[in-house]
């Protein structure tokens, strides 16, 4: 056994590394807890105010808000006043903390950490035995990313990533649309109110979130919209829709092979295929300096690949990446595809694909 050296300004750099990890994952905690109960919402309106009164405004526990500001003061996120006892949520931080903030709302995805805490025991197993975490395991997974894509639809999706497609006056004047893997199916019911002619599907494999497409369609008193409880791997239609969405729903398939042929399969002549999925590449290396790299492949590993595991799937995972990517979209039959982007998301890549 050969004995290395230490470089010990190395070894202290790196101690200091995992203080602030170890910090961050429990702000992360502390974040969520804000988020969820509206504390950060309700302080973004009010001047520096003690916790007696942070805590009448937001029905609140006081004991507890004041716990919890010291750690979110301590990690610079709240700012503390020790003369006067009192407490700001500063705008520049409330534009990352808020509901107000729409997708600009960070807070949203701090919620997975607990989440993903939930099924450590069962990812170690997986670690040492192979195979994967059910998807039924994951609980609120579904309600926590129909939270945070509903944020992006509700800015986005009209007014900037349905005109990537070059259709919008098609979708006008009356298409047929299918949304694969659509959850509780808000990005349908958005599409279907602003294009009336137009007729939209949404399939999705989850019971719940096509009882809540429905609900929301009901809601909105939408007669252009269905819903059905569908494996994406079993869809059969034939030449069937102009337009097919796909909101980052590939990476998780457990056959994204198989999805993406019926895909290609179900388009009509001319028809696109918009697959909105996780900016990166297939080579590690080259995602080094991405700003969420490491969120990703942690992500990935505790929900995306694991899931489709246990499935017996391909476990493509959550950074698949662009090369990979082109690759099946290619094997699938799409012989053009262009991949866009959209100022202000870090998050996805924007592939508008089509066949001959």
């Amino acid at each position: 056994m050969t004995t290395q050296s230490i470089d010990q300004q190395k070894a202290e750099a790196f101690a200091g590394q995992l203080l602030g990890i170890l910090n961050a994952g429990l702000v992360n905690l502390m974040i969520s807890v804000g988020h969820r109960t509206g504390l950060f919402d309700k302080m973004a309106t009010m001047p520096p105010s003690t916790t007696e009164q942070i805590a009448s405004a937001a029905g609140l526990n006081e004991r507890y808000v004041r716990e919890g500001l010291g750690s979110l003061v301590i990690a610079r996120v709240v700012e503390y006043d020790p003369g006067a006892k009192t407490y700001r949520l500063p705008p520049e931080h409330a534009a990352f903390l808020t509901r107000a903030a729409g997708p600009n709302n960070m807070a949203t995805m701090t919620q997975f950490t607990a989440l993903f805490g939930q099924v450590e025991d069962q990812v170690v197993h997986a670690f040492r035995n192979g195979g994967g975490v059910p998807y039924s395991s994951f609980g609120t997974f579904q309600t926590l990313m129909a939270e945070e894509s509903a944020q992006i639809v509700d800015a986005t999706l009209i007014p900037v990533t349905l005109p990537l497609t070059g259709i919008v006056d098609r979708l006008q004047s009356g298409i047929d649309v299918l949304d694969v893997g659509c959850g509780k199916g808000h990005a349908i019911n958005v599409m279907a109110r602003e294009y009336p002619n137009s007729r939209f599907t949404g399939y999705d494999f989850s019971d719940e979130g096509v009882s809540a497409g429905n609900a929301e369609a009901k809601e909105w008193g939408l007669k252009n919209t269905k819903f059905a409880s569908k494996d994406v791997a079993t869809i059969d239609d034939a030449a069937a829709y102009d337009l097919v969405t796909a909101f980052d729903s590939i990476h998780d398939q457990a056959q994204p092979t198989k999805v993406l042929a019926n895909i290609a399969r179900a388009l009509r002549p001319g028809g696109v295929f918009l697959m909105v999925d996780i900016a990166g590449s297939s080579n590690l290396e080259e995602n080094a300096e991405h700003p969420l790299g490491a969120l990703l492949y942690a992500v990935s590993t505790m929900h995306c690949m694991t899931v489709s595991l246990a499935l017996n799937g391909e476990g493509l995972g959550t950074m698949w990446g662009e090369q990979l990517a082109l690759k099946k979209l290619a094997d699938a039959g799409f012989t053009s595809v262009e991949i866009k982007r959209v100022e202000g998301d870090i998050l996805n890549a924007y592939y508008v694909a089509r066949k001959d």
